[in-house]
């Protein structure tokens, strides 16, 4: 068994069940989480509109701060989208969700997710320059947010290089699997680290907005 073929077989079968586990296991912790009873009567029981309300309003900062996150906002939203475009527009990958998934959807043009992936990648290192800038953003920042930037600029850049088959004297079937083993390190380190806010972000949204539903806040 050669490296690509342990990319494509035990270790991706291996990843994946590493990273539905792990974020079963995330979700069943917070969903189960011991909490305390709130004995406090509730100003209002419809508390579902809070939470679907909180999702969305949350995703843009309020207009007060908005001179000073904007260009973090929208980079990251840069960034963000651009992820998505390339994981989910781009027909390899396509093809390997349609082995799992068994159906497929329509492909971008290479062209023009080629040009996505280099914004995505210049938003990330812009991302990068602006933490290790920002004094504030420096001094909270930890291990996490530097490793699980690593390990998702890494199949970025890997990607870019089997595409275009520039592999700096390796064989295009070694780098190949070395973007496939990125991705999978990927899947693996999703659900423990920050990562995890790509699923967790919604449940957490939602559930402070049904709290300041049920206490007659504003969400």
């Amino acid at each position: 068994m050669d490296l690509l073929e342990f990319a494509r077989g035990p270790a991706m079968q291996w990843s994946l069940i590493i990273l539905v586990f792990g974020i079963a296991w995330r979700l069943f912790g917070i969903i189960f989480l011991k909490r305390k009873k709130d004995l406090a009567e509730p100003r209002q029981t419809g508390v579902l509109g809070g939470a679907v309300k909180t999702i969305f309003s949350r995703s843009v900062p309020a207009r007060a701060f908005w001179s000073r996150v904007m260009y973090s906002n929208i980079v990251g939203y840069v960034f963000h989208i651009g992820l998505a475009i390339v994981v989910f527009a781009f027909l390899p990958h396509i093809l390997w969700f349609e082995s799992i998934l068994g159906f497929q959807w329509p492909a971008l043009p290479t062209s023009v997710i080629t040009l996505v992936a280099v914004i995505t990648l210049a938003s990330m290192v812009a991302l990068l320059v602006k933490r290790l800038t920002h004094p504030v953003l420096r001094r909270i920042s930890n291990f996490d947010d530097y490793f699980s930037w690593l390990v998702t600029i890494v199949p970025l850049l890997t990607g870019m290089m089997a595409f275009t088959h520039t592999g700096f004297g390796m064989r295009y079937e070694t780098v190949l699997a070395i973007h496939i083993l990125s991705v999978e390190f990927l899947f693996i380190w999703l659900p423990f680290g920050k990562l995890g806010h790509s699923f967790l972000v919604f449940l957490s949204r939602g559930t402070t907005g049904a709290l300041f539903a049920r206490r007659g806040a504003r969400t």
